[in-house]
């Protein structure tokens, strides 16, 4: 019915579009060219209209259409067409959740008599992720936390040379540098050893990567899938919908997931960059079932092939309790931006203290507003982001929202000592989040992610331990004298905010 009434209304704003424009049309190419231009600005705006999205991101598509139609345009094919979401998607999520359900379907008994140990408020939150994102928390799962990119790549390296069975590898970012291409010498050493090695790359985040590097790891009876391959992105619909997904699992027991890709910069080893401050997280036992189940899913959604078996699922599980660990899938495959809205709960849920960490922060209404609302509530807020930029747009962008935050008493802070990537939140410094999703539209509705949601493990207290030491290395900004900051800045920050709902 909405297609009849779509298809209408084209007809019907044609016609009279042809009564106005046929002298136009008359006058040669150019004079053709701009009807086209101007037919194809009316005919999106009309479609973004009748999507009934967010007003916020309607007015904004209307704001760039309408002030900059051939560049809004491109911008429109490239990030803007997220009508077909849901029906491109829809088959995904339903067989996902199947999987979920069948796979994690049975829960220990123990954890009720565990979660009851929490407080009122981060059981609703747990029980909130377990119905969104269809996993349960884990009370036997230990963890570690990995600072930096020298620690990470260490502990993966020993890993993956203790692999017997498999090694199931997921990022968004792959680079043909000295890191990657001992990673993938690796690899195909254990390959060598009868190790079944499957790897899934984004085709945009690793568009660099290199096809020699990737027909070696092939020749060698590696199995490398391209996540989401973008062949002509101007009329690619999945362009826009990236797996940002960072995660190793090995043997099924064993399992990393954070903020490092692979690539040198994230060893420091970027001159142009410099530090390069990030965090990850290793997993050993029964989480790394959900882990896996995500790798799966993902894998089967690109090549139709499943291997939901119990030689990939049976993670070795001890009787120690290590506190509590959920993984959780976000995506545009969800219909209720599952990360975000958890992110929601637990800022509103805070009793003392909200400390966040993100390289990008462009927070949509519900999330601001609830930060904000934390800070004029007493809550200690804290919000830790670089202090110079890797994207420019997102930089600017970001900072205008500082003001507001400011106005409300949240406590903004620029990490000085290099590029500060780390994606946390923490929360009256017993729960807390790792992962890959930023603090951003585009995690929050666009990217596949993933993030880890801990209570009181060990690792929550040592991510409490670092953000703290984080803050040795910033600069605290103060209202007046950012209010003082040149006219230029301010414009040009104001102009980014224009364009949050499409970064």
């Amino acid at each position: 019915m909405k297609n009849t009434v779509r298809v209408i209304l084209y007809l019907l704003l044609l016609s009279v579009l042809w009564f106005f424009f046929k002298d136009r049309l008359a006058s040669g190419i150019f004079g053709i060219l701009s009807v086209l231009v101007t037919l194809s600005v009316i005919f999106i705006s009309i479609v973004i209209f009748l999507e009934n999205r967010h007003p916020t991101q309607t007015i904004t598509w209307l704001v760039v259409l309408g002030s900059f139609p051939l560049v809004g345009f491109i911008f429109y094919l490239l990030f803007g067409r997220n009508y077909r979401k849901e029906k491109m998607f829809r088959k995904k999520y339903f067989l996902d959740k199947q999987a979920f359900l069948t796979v994690e379907g049975e829960e220990d008994p123990r954890n009720d008599e565990k979660l009851s140990l929490m407080g009122e408020h981060q059981g609703k939150l747990f029980n909130l992720a377990q119905k969104l994102g269809n996993s349960p928390i884990s009370f036997d799962t230990a963890t570690k936390i990995l600072t930096n990119g020298d620690e990470t790549f260490q502990h993966i390296i020993e890993q993956i040379k203790k692999a017997r069975h498999h090694i199931h590898l997921e990022y968004y970012i792959v680079r043909h540098d000295h890191i990657g291409q001992e990673i993938k010498n690796l690899l195909i050493e254990k390959a060598h050893q009868g190790v079944k090695v499957r790897f899934l790359y984004d085709a945009v985040g690793s568009w660099q990567l290199s096809k020699s590097y990737i027909n070696e790891l092939k020749n060698e009876g590696i199995e490398m899938v391209t996540f989401g391959p973008v062949k002509l992105p101007f009329l690619n619909n999945k362009f826009n919908f990236r797996n940002h997904r960072k995660m190793i699992i090995i043997d099924g027991n064993i399992g990393f997931v954070g903020g490092l890709n692979i690539g040198d910069e994230y060893l420091g080893r970027n001159k142009q960059i410099g530090f390069w401050r990030d965090t990850h997280l290793m997993l050993r036992g029964e989480a790394v079932r959900t882990l896996q189940l995500i790798f799966l899913q993902d894998w089967y959604y690109m090549t139709s092939h499943s291997f939901l078996t119990a030689e990939y699922l049976s993670p070795q599980i001890d009787d120690e309790s290590h506190g509590g660990v959920q993984l959780i899938a976000g995506g545009p495959d969800n219909e209720w931006s599952v990360i975000k809205n958890i992110f929601f709960s637990m800022i509103a849920s805070a009793e003392k203290s909200v400390w966040i960490a993100s390289p990008y922060f462009i927070p949509d209404e519900d999330i601001f507003s609830a930060i904000k609302v934390a800070a004029l509530s007493g809550i200690d807020v804290r919000l830790l982001v670089p202090n110079k930029p890797d994207k420019r747009i997102v930089f600017h962008a970001s900072r205008s929202y500082f003001p507001e935050l400011l106005e409300a008493g949240v406590k903004v802070y620029e990490y000085e000592r290099g590029f500060m990537h780390s994606k946390i939140v923490i929360v009256d410094n017993e729960l807390a989040s790792i992962g890959t999703s930023n603090m951003d539209m585009r995690s929050f509705h666009l990217n596949f992610e993933v993030n880890a949601f801990l209570f009181r493990t060990n690792s929550t207290q040592k991510l409490v331990e670092e953000y703290l030491n984080d803050l040795e290395y910033t600069k605290q900004l103060d209202k007046a004298t950012f209010d003082d900051r040149h006219l230029g800045f301010k414009v040009l920050e104001s102009t980014a905010r224009l364009l949050s709902p499409l970064l």
